[in-house]
């Protein structure tokens, strides 16, 4: 069975290009479009890995991961961490979570998919 994967982004275009993309891939997808509901759906869907766009309303990705952390069921989830706002501060303060890894925006469909396959080893594709 392939990989499950929640795309989190308040960004509809990006959560559509990114859904398209993984899909096209053999990846399942399921979106979320803020952090709250990214939240709920990371705990209900237990995917394989999760993407997750930093600067969301209702709440950030940095809580989000946070939350996912401190959650028995998402602690082990691996994260991709997405932000358009990346200096040396934050990309250390986001990659601080464990199995997790930021990337910037614009995205990079290749060095993605190669993260996701790096992140989701042990789950059929």
């Amino acid at each position: 069975m392939s990989a499950k994967i929640l795309v989190v982004d308040d960004e509809v275009q990006i959560v559509s290009l990114l859904e398209k993309r993984l899909k096209a891939n053999g990846y399942r997808v399921v979106t979320a479009f803020d952090g709250e509901e990214g939240f709920k759906k990371a705990c209900s869907e237990r995917p394989d890995l999760i993407i997750l766009d930093v600067v969301m309303p209702k709440l950030s990705g940095i809580e989000v991961a946070f939350q996912l952390r401190a959650e028995e069921k998402t602690k082990h989830t691996p994260i991709i961490m997405l932000t358009a706002i990346l200096n040396k501060g934050d990309e250390e303060r986001h990659v601080s979570f464990a199995n997790s890894i930021c990337l910037a925006k614009p995205i990079n469909s290749e060095e993605l998919l190669s993260k996701i396959c790096e992140m989701t080893k042990g789950t059929a594709k």
